[in-house]
């Protein structure tokens, strides 16, 4: 993969790109600031990026701004964003297109590289890498809507960990069931969430944004 590195602390980015290349990535481009961070996406137009939310010149949203702007100009660029804090109202922002190829890990994440890199690979695919944390706090105070109340506690579990990015085998040994108990679930709950595109892929994208994007 080609790989944008946005991080505005040099040993966190470097180490970023240490690991990625060691796990066999290109990092095409590094970035210390949003407007250079906008500039390497532009300019590489990158399989993945992984992107600071807070960077100068303002230390506010500039990592998160640059990457929406982006996406905005060539939709579905692959982001994925990290944040020292959940950040609600980030998270939302970066989910409201409606589209995949996004992530939102919490920087910790990065301390485990298999985690860190299965991430950036399934965003890099099209599909979403939620951090639990920002999962728990994005559905907290909000009730079910669009369908979700449709679902049995079973099914909105695993949609919970298919929002994390769990496959169906990984979700299956989180919640000791059979693989086709699990597949079993997400047919169920995508009928009930009404996605029926046949890419399997696209469904849960399209039933993992349903879920995160709740207002």
């Amino acid at each position: 993969m080609r790989i944008v590195v946005a991080e505005d602390l040099y040993l966190l980015r470097e180490g970023m790109v240490r690991l990625i290349e060691a796990f066999g990535h290109e990092v095409v481009a590094t970035a210390a600031t949003g407007p250079e961070t906008l500039e390497a996406l532009r300019t590489h137009r990158p399989d993945v990026s992984v992107i600071d939310v807070r960077m100068p010149p303002t230390q506010s949203d500039e990592g998160l701004r640059a990457a929406l702007a982006a996406r905005a100009e060539v939709p579905g660029l692959p982001v994925l964003i990290l944040s020292q804090h959940v950040e609600q109202l980030y998270a939302r922002e970066l989910l409201a297109d409606g589209s995949g190829g996004v992530g939102y890990l919490l920087k910790e994440s990065v301390f485990d590289a298999d985690q860190f890199i299965g991430s950036l690979e399934r965003v890099a695919a099209g599909g979403t890498a939620m951090d639990p944390a920002v999962i728990a706090k994005l559905l907290s105070g909000s009730a079910p809507d669009r369908g979700l109340g449709r679902l049995t506690e079973r099914e909105y579990s695993v949609l919970g960990l298919m929002a994390e990015g769990l496959s169906n085998h990984a979700i299956a040994r989180r919640l000791f069931l059979s693989e086709g108990a699990i597949s079993k679930y997400t047919t169920s709950l995508f009928g009930k969430l009404g996605v029926t595109d046949d890419d399997d892929t696209n469904r849960r994208v399209r039933a993992v944004l349903t879920y995160l994007n709740k207002p």
